[in-house]
C-alpha cells in the first residue's frame, strides 16, 4: 500500500500510548500501524505550505519568497520576546499578528532530555509538548499575550536550556529531575511583570510515546541526501520515525517535501 502527499507535521491524539496522523490531501495515515513494518520513503518533490507551489522548500515548509514575507514565518515566531501586536505595532500582518499574539500563552518546563523551558499558545496543549518529545511538563504561567511569555523565557534561558537534544531524547536517555521542585525554584529568576500569571496549580503532564525500543545510537535521514530509504519502524517519538538500524526521520523537518511512502 502506498501513500503519496506532502508532508506536514503529524498530528496527535494524546492517548496512552500518543497516536499519530499523517494527514495527506486527499487521505490519512495512521503512523502507529507503521510500528514493525518495513516503508519505503520516496523523496518526489517540493510543494510550498504557503503558497502551494511547486517551488524548493527553503525553511519551515516555506519557498524562499513566502518564508521572508508571510507572516507565520517572522522572527515572532522563534522570538517571543520580539512580539509587538500588544503595542498595536505591526511586524508583517497586524491582523495575524493580534490573532496569534493576543491569546493565551503557558510557559512551561518540561523534560525531554534535560529540564527545558519553553513558550507554547494554551491552545496547544499538550500538543507542542508531544511535538518535542517531552516525558513530563509542567505550567509554570499563563499569561495574556505572547510578549509576556517571551520576556519570561529569556529571563529563565539564564537557568535552563530553551533547546532539546534531539539525540538524548531519542534514545531515551534522561536527566533526573523533579518539575515541581524547579518550578518553585525559578519564581525568585521571572520578572515582575509576569509573576501574577504565576500557576499555583501543579498539573503535571505524563506522555507516552509508542516506541517497541530506544535505539543505541540514531542517525538522521535526509531526504537531500537520500531521497529513497526503506527500513522497519520500531517506534515514534518527538515528530520522529525511529528504525530498527538506528536512522531516525524528523518529518517536520522536511514539511513542504512531496513523498510517497510505501508499506510492505
Amino acid at each position: 500500500m502506498t501513500f503519496e502527499g506532502t508532508l506536514t507535521k503529524m498530528e496527535t491524539e494524546n492517548t496512552k500510548p500518543i497516536q499519530y496522523y499523517l494527514i495527506f490531501e486527499n487521505n490519512f495515515l495512521n503512523v502507529n500501524q507503521l510500528i514493525n513494518r518495513e516503508i519505503e520513503i520516496l523523496h518526489k518533490g517540493y510543494q510550498c505550505l504557503n503558497c502551494k507551489k511547486a517551488k524548493k522548500v527553503f525553511r519551515q515548509g516555506f519557498c524562499y519568497d513566502c518564508f521572508m514575507s508571510s507572516p507565520a514565518a517572522a522572527d515572532w515566531i522563534m522570538k517571543p520576546e520580539l512580539s509587538k501586536a500588544h503595542l498595536d505595532e505591526e511586524d508583517r500582518d497586524l491582523e495575524y499578528e493580534k490573532r496569534v499574539q493576543l491569546q493565551p500563552h503557558i510557559v512551561y518546563l518540561a523534560l525531554s532530555s534535560e529540564v527545558k523551558v519553553g513558550v507554547t499558545r494554551k491552545t496547544q496543549v499538550p500538543t507542542r509538548w508531544i511535538d518535542q518529545g517531552a516525558v513530563q511538563a509542567l505550567p509554570v504561567l499563563e499569561v495574556p499575550n505572547r510578549y509576556l511569555a517571551g520576556i519570561a523565557e529569556v529571563a529563565l534561558k539564564n537557568h535552563f536550556s530553551d533547546k532539546t537534544n534531539w539525540q538524548k531524547m531519542l534514545k531515551n536517555d534522561l536527566s533526573h529531575a523533579d518539575l515541581h521542585g524547579e518550578k518553585e525554584r525559578l519564581k525568585q529568576w521571572l520578572p515582575n511583570e509576569v509573576l501574577p500569571y504565576f500557576l499555583v496549580t501543579d498539573e503535571l503532564w505524563e506522555l507516552q510515546y509508542p516506541v517497541e525500543h530506544f535505539p543505541a545510537k540514531v542517525s538522521s535521514l535526509n531526504l537531500l541526501k537520500t531521497p529513497h530509504f526503506s527500513g522497519r519502524v520500531i517506534g515514534i517519538k518527538g515528530q520522529y520515525l525511529l528504525f530498527e538500524d538506528g536512522t531516525v526521520f524528523n518529518v517536520r523537518t522536511f514539511e513542504g517535501y512531496v513523498v510517497s511512502i510505501t508499506i510492505n
